[in-house]
């Protein structure tokens, strides 16, 4: 089994399950969702991981090796306005994912789960300086609420995440599926403070739930005073991000063709492909 779950889970009510590895896609969102919540199911490190390519990290106190924090993957669940959610986070498995989508879809159909949900930001040829733009995929229509956008339109053919593939899964099950994906600037090295709380604002409109926000604000707010400090001491960085906000207020949308590019340059940089410099 690549995914246990507790024996001594409680009933769970109407319970929606939100999914986000870290990997191609940030999933700040999903670890903020995910932080204090209960423990209800983990998953098999040993069978997911190569651990030469994703190392645990090892803590040397005074010369004495004292602990290893081992990547893990793992459901959690905590309450929010009187519905359960399901959190699956972690790093994303470097084997076995249809095993794993299969068990995941599995448990999701054990514990009653009503909805599934992704999450993840996709790096887009978009400044930092604008309102982070969240678009939406769902298994079926009347899933989306009128003011999501579903997109992108036409065909999108990219290098699949592990979460497409637990998505599918649970989608062949029977369970309704739905993706919220927050489009952030390429540029940025690490995670996108604001592309988090894009992604938390569009699930707690579609679960009905104010999620908290904890302190991504304030990261958000020193993030932005960065970046802007960076392209103001680079004439190029600065040329650059004017011809971005000059796209931006064109209000047009990102095509199928030119989010597919931004993925694969930016798997490609992640492998080890040339990488032109980014801004912290």
């Amino acid at each position: 089994m690549l995914l246990r779950l507790r024996d001594d889970i409680p009933t769970l009510s109407a319970p929606i399950m939100v999914g986000a590895f870290d990997g191609w896609i940030d999933a700040a969102a999903a670890e903020r969702l995910a932080e204090g919540a209960e423990t209800v199911a983990t998953g098999d490190a040993d069978a997911l991981f190569d651990y030469r390519s994703r190392r645990p990290v090892l803590d040397v106190v005074d010369g004495t090796l004292t602990h290893l924090a081992w990547p893990e993957i793992s459901i959690v669940r905590r309450t929010e306005a009187g519905r359960d959610l399901l959190v699956l986070h972690g790093p994303e498995p470097d084997f076995r994912w249809r095993e794993l989508g299969e068990q995941v879809s599995e448990a999701a159909v054990r514990l009653g789960v009503v909805q599934w949900v992704s999450l993840g930001a996709i790096p887009a040829a978009v400044p930092h300086t604008r309102a982070v733009h969240v678009f939406g995929t769902a298994s079926a229509e009347g899933l989306l609420h009128d003011d999501v956008e579903q997109g992108p339109q036409g065909l999108l053919r990219v290098p699949a995440a592990a979460l497409s593939v637990v998505e599918m899964a649970t989608a062949r099950a029977g369970i309704p599926t739905v993706g919220f994906y927050a489009q952030v600037p390429h540029y940025v090295g690490g995670a996108f403070a604001a592309g988090a709380i894009g992604l938390l604002e569009q699930l707690g409109r579609h679960v009905g739930a104010d999620l908290p926000l904890g302190d991504l604000p304030d990261e958000a707010l020193a993030q932005r005073q960065r970046l802007d400090a960076a392209v103001g001491g680079d004439d190029d960085a600065r040329e650059y991000l004017e011809r971005l906000e000059t796209i931006a207020g064109d209000d047009t949308v990102t095509s199928g063709d030119e989010l597919a590019s931004e993925i694969e340059r930016f798997l490609q940089q992640e492998s080890g492909g040339d990488e032109p410099p980014r801004l912290g």
